[in-house]
């Protein structure tokens, strides 16, 4: 207590030195400037935009207030999943047309090969809903709900390989640094639960070996407390959370109420956000003790509502643990929920390969659509399933009914979305006959960004953060909202 007091002494005899002395100087510049001068609106607005306050509440009325975001880390084929295209099983083993291949851009794991085949689907379509939609066989967990998506099939990014296309669609830009769409919303809406972190991310792994970077839950240049906060598999989601053997929960809050009072006088003096972020830190870890616990005990769930998730349900770590998870998560108001299912890259073996990744990914991404809409929960709950990228339509390497691969394509993919304000039943956007390039209605990265955010009750283009003298937003310097996207 004696460190804490003469540190306080010393910040107020501080605090009325410089006090002084601006209070003096602003007398002198007042009489130099007249006592009835006062500054313009301009200016007003110039410094409160320095600022940088958060948004607090949306711009107009919002149609979601949550998001789950489904990623799957890897690059979905959209020949396989939801672009159904006859000409393939047609053409299968011809050279893919000049004209259709054009100015594309390959990728070096293509680049030395003499011959592009086009590659017919590992599987076949059938028809779902009351539109008829086409939807590969491998996913009829997610065909049963069809006419509660929104489809998107004309997808497209600017980037080629998995890390900087995966901090593109997350950040709007291709360099780690910035701050990602959940730490945005968090910095800017806040939570809606005191108790939890406003943004959670879950990973789960099927197979292969590409890897994820934790710069695609970053806040970047937003205060830190806005990051993903991570949950682990196991025992404990959060490690050292719990109040170790032998120290009592009071003693504990004791602590953290002296340690949070030389944060505070520290931040009065040195005015640094990182200070306030350890606060929130460390009050958000005290609160979460209590939490925690309840959210990760499954045992209260229903039989019924397990099985509807799938076998791997009580599996921590596995795509369909994190699905229910995500739906206790958004019960309790949890802003932005962030699963990344790793397995999707497909460059040889595809067949098998994607029947893999559909068979540990489908029948929970539909369970978690269906959980939300009987509970009332999806109106207001925005869905999103899609990765990075799309896939080739020719051959990456021999092509042999079982051996071959798909390389990454940027040029055209397919997402979907559900709940939330978008439209039901819908699928947006084409592709030509080889789903290689987009010939309608092309969603850029940048305008699905500028949608979501729409959807959520903010305008893009006036949600900027203002660092090393530059304005920044979550769309960089471009994207539109897709209203046709929005019910």
């Amino acid at each position: 207590m004696h460190e804490y007091l003469k540190l306080k002494y010393q910040q107020n005899r501080r605090d009325f030195l410089r006090g002084s002395a601006l209070g003096l100087g602003g007398i002198a510049l007042g009489s130099l400037l007249g006592c009835n001068s006062k500054p313009s609106q301009k200016i007003i607005s110039q410094i409160l935009e320095e600022q940088n306050v958060p948004l607090g509440s949306p711009h107009f009325l919002p149609k979601a207030k949550r998001v789950i975001y489904l990623f799957q880390s890897g690059g979905p084929s959209q020949m396989e999943l939801f672009d159904y295209k006859p000409k393939l099983y047609e053409m299968h083993g011809q050279e893919i047309p000049a004209s259709v291949m054009g100015k594309n851009r390959i990728s070096g794991m293509v680049n030395n090969q003499y011959a592009f085949p086009l590659a017919k689907p590992a599987t076949n379509f059938s028809q779902f809903g009351t539109n008829g939609t086409y939807v590969s066989d491998l996913i009829p967990h997610t065909a049963s709900i069809i006419d509660d998506l929104c489809v998107v099939r004309s997808m497209v990014t600017d980037q080629i390989n998995h890390e900087p296309a995966v901090i593109f669609t997350q950040t709007g830009n291709q360099l780690s640094g910035r701050p990602c769409m959940g730490s945005w919303l968090s910095y800017g809406l806040g939570s809606m639960n005191e108790n939890l972190p406003s943004f959670i991310v879950m990973l789960s792994k099927g197979g292969g070996d590409q890897p994820i970077s934790s710069a695609a839950w970053s806040s970047g240049f937003l205060p830190s407390h806005h990051q993903g906060v991570q949950f682990m598999t196991g025992k404990d989601p959060i490690l050292y959370l719990n109040t170790p053997d032998g120290i009592d929960r009071m003693d504990r809050r004791r602590a953290l109420d002296f340690i949070k009072n030389f944060n505070q006088l520290q931040n009065e003096n040195l005015h640094d956000p990182e200070i306030e972020s350890q606060i929130n830190q460390a009050e958000m870890a005290y609160r979460m003790q209590l939490a925690i616990p309840d959210i990760a005990d499954l045992s209260n769930e229903p039989q019924h509502i397990l099985d509807m998730y799938g076998e791997d349900v009580l599996v921590p770590g596995s795509f369909a643990h994190n699905c229910i998870m995500a739906r206790r998560l958004a019960e309790k108001d949890v802003r932005f929920i962030q699963l990344y299912h790793l397995g999707w890259d497909h460059h040889g073996a595809l067949a098998s390969g994607i029947k893999r990744a559909t068979k540990q990914t489908d029948q929970a991404s539909a369970a978690l659509v269906k959980d939300l809409k009987q509970r009332g929960l999806l109106d207001d709950t925005l869905v999103i399933w899609g990765g990075e990228f799309g896939r080739t339509s020719f051959s990456q390497g021999k092509l042999t009914p079982e051996g071959f691969g798909r390389d990454h394509h940027p040029g055209a993919y397919s997402i979907w979305m559900a709940g939330g304000g978008v439209q039901p039943g819908l699928v947006y956007g084409e592709t030509d006959d080889f789903a290689h390039n987009v010939v309608n209605d092309k969603v850029h990265v940048h305008d699905f960004q500028a949608t979501l955010m729409h959807l959520l009750g903010i305008d893009h283009e006036k949600f900027i953060f203002k660092t090393q003298g530059r304005r920044y937003r979550l769309t960089d310097v471009s994207g539109n909202v897709i209203h046709n996207l929005i019910a």
